[in-house]
């Protein structure tokens, strides 16, 4: 893992140091301009061509600070159009019933979808955003993908509560949701298999349940599926086309959901 990252910060710092030279160029004169190295140059024109640029560079290192700058943004916004364009292409696997549990109105004319982790503390504080949105909202649909991301633990209770989605349905489903993400310290299959007890589900058949190929087929989809959009954390919450990372607040997630209905976009043009 080290040397990936290694490998992708040299990476990044080749790109910069291309576009830096780029940027000294730029800066040149015309007449310096005209030198560009090319296959014709002789050995010693390409030693003095990279000389120029050495001595630019050295007399104006921010060119480097600007090129970073720019290889960042241009980054940002390539990974962003390749995530609208990952939502846009997934958009069936995101809403689907037999891999997901939908709360809220099951008709809604706007939709969010959430990935989250049981034991993902900015997911625990994100769940009363998402109860509060559902509860003012009722033209809301919300689609919970189970996303376990921490650990074995994680996992174990993720397989308890796709499960569970076979026995308890909307507000059920919802209220049993809210209260084991409440729950205190790791959760694990022991506490979700308690909490879905108490909402009324039958333990014997969860067990059995939670063991099931379909179960891990489940969790299995939504995996690859989150890797397929670029989800590298939770909670992330899916909105138009947009991918919306953490616990951001009623507030942010309200305005988006606004502009969805009026747009079809979380983020509408002027």
């Amino acid at each position: 893992m080290a040397l990936l990252t290694l490998l992708r910060r040299s990476s990044r710092l080749l790109t910069a140091l291309a576009l830096g030279l780029g940027l000294a160029a730029a800066t040149l004169p015309a007449s310096a301009q005209t030198q560009t190295p090319t296959p014709g140059l002789t050995a010693e024109q390409r030693k003095a061509v990279v000389a120029l640029i050495r001595e630019t560079l050295l007399q104006n290192p921010e060119l480097i600070q600007e090129a970073m700058v720019e290889l960042e943004r241009r980054n940002a916004v390539a990974q962003a159009d390749a995530q609208r364009s990952a939502v846009t292409a997934e958009m069936a696997r995101l809403i689907d019933p037999k891999t997901s549990a939908i709360v809220g109105n099951p008709q809604g004319d706007v939709t969010l979808v959430e990935f989250m982790d049981y034991n993902c503390g900015f997911c625990k504080r994100a769940v009363e955003d998402v109860r509060l949105l559902t509860k003012d909202d009722p033209k809301l649909r919300v689609v919970i993908k189970d996303f376990p991301i921490l650990g074995p633990d994680s996992v174990e209770a993720s397989r308890v509560a796709v499960a569970a989605m076979a026995q308890l349905q909307g507000q059920k489903y919802f209220d049993f949701h809210n209260k084991l993400m409440a729950t205190k310290g790791r959760i694990n299959g022991a506490k979700a298999l308690e909490v879905a007890k108490e909402a009324g589900a039958d333990v014997e058949r969860l067990k059995k349940d939670m063991d099931s190929a379909q179960t891990r087929a489940v969790i299995e989809d939504t995996v690859a599926l989150g890797d397929r959009l670029g989800l590298t954390g939770t909670p992330a919450f899916i909105l138009g086309d947009e991918v919306v990372f953490g616990a951001v607040g009623t507030a942010a997630l309200k305005q988006k959901i606004d502009s969805v209905r009026k747009c079809g976009k979380a983020t509408c043009n002027g």
